[in-house]
């Protein structure tokens, strides 16, 4: 066995995905408390020093990967996400890229491409992301149409909800979302345009019960075909290791026969 292939052994292991996984939450816990003042003052450096040996653990890793796959480690498309993370982490803390830095809490992202239930997850929703454009196509049209009648009806009353063509769409979004949708925008409407729950109600029914509810039915639907798929190819798997260790009983029997 060449050095290659025992390195992509020891990276297959559960003991090292799991240490991977602990190094991950770990350096998550980190980067939230570089966020606390009294805890920087008080052991800032202790603090800073962990960071470093999380992005080294992480920078080790790929090198290994790199090292153990070669070219086919770019043929993984979560190999390319860890290599992105790690990348960005390694920016230097310049004035001009500390937007840059502070993105280094996307390491806990990491966690993902490590765990094979979250992995499905994010695959079931990349799948899903072709019917939920015609999805999001739907709702454009739906909140433009709320809009554009929203400002006619009641803009002239309400500049500061109705009084624009984005500022009614934000406040549809907000009805649509049930924050403060009762209270805070359409009873005071209601005040002056005693009607005005026939637009309101009809809004919400089709855009928060029906169509975001469709949204959700993607991705389960999404998910569910993945989880059945990964359960099919485990299936084929199996088969075919009782095919092989049958095959090869069968030709035990058959050197005894002859024997």
């Amino acid at each position: 066995m060449t050095l290659r292939a025992k390195t992509a052994r020891i990276l297959n292991r559960d003991i090292v995905k799991n240490a991977i996984i602990g190094v991950i939450v770990f350096n998550a816990i980190i980067l939230g408390l570089e966020t606390s003042a009294v805890v920087m003052d008080g052991a800032g450096g202790v603090i800073v020093l962990l960071d470093r040996l999380c992005l080294t653990v992480f920078v080790v890793e790929i090198l290994a990967k790199l090292f153990a796959y070669g070219p086919r480690f770019f043929r993984n498309p979560w190999n390319l996400f860890d290599f992105v993370i790690v990348g960005i982490s390694l920016v230097p803390a310049t004035q001009g890229l500390s937007v840059l830095r502070a993105l280094r809490i996307l390491r806990v992202l990491r966690v993902i491409s490590v765990a094979p239930r979250l992995r499905r997850v994010v695959e079931g929703f990349i799948t899903a992301l072709p019917g939920m454009g015609s999805v999001f196509l739907l709702m454009g049209i739906i909140f433009y149409i709320g809009a554009v009648m929203a400002t006619k009806l009641f803009g002239q009353t309400f500049p500061e909800w109705f009084g624009t063509l984005g500022g009614s769409a934000y406040s549809l979004f907000q009805i649509m979302t049930l924050e403060s949708w009762s209270m805070g925008i359409v009873r005071p409407v209601m005040e002056t345009y005693s009607w005005a729950w026939a637009f309101f109600i009809p809004f919400i029914m089709v855009t928060t019960f029906a169509v975001v509810n469709l949204l959700v039915g993607l991705i389960v639907n999404s998910m569910q075909d993945a989880h059945a798929e990964e359960s099919n190819a485990a299936t084929d798997e199996y088969r075919d290791k009782v095919l092989s260790r049958l095959e090869a009983i069968e030709a035990r029997l058959s050197e005894r026969e002859r024997d």
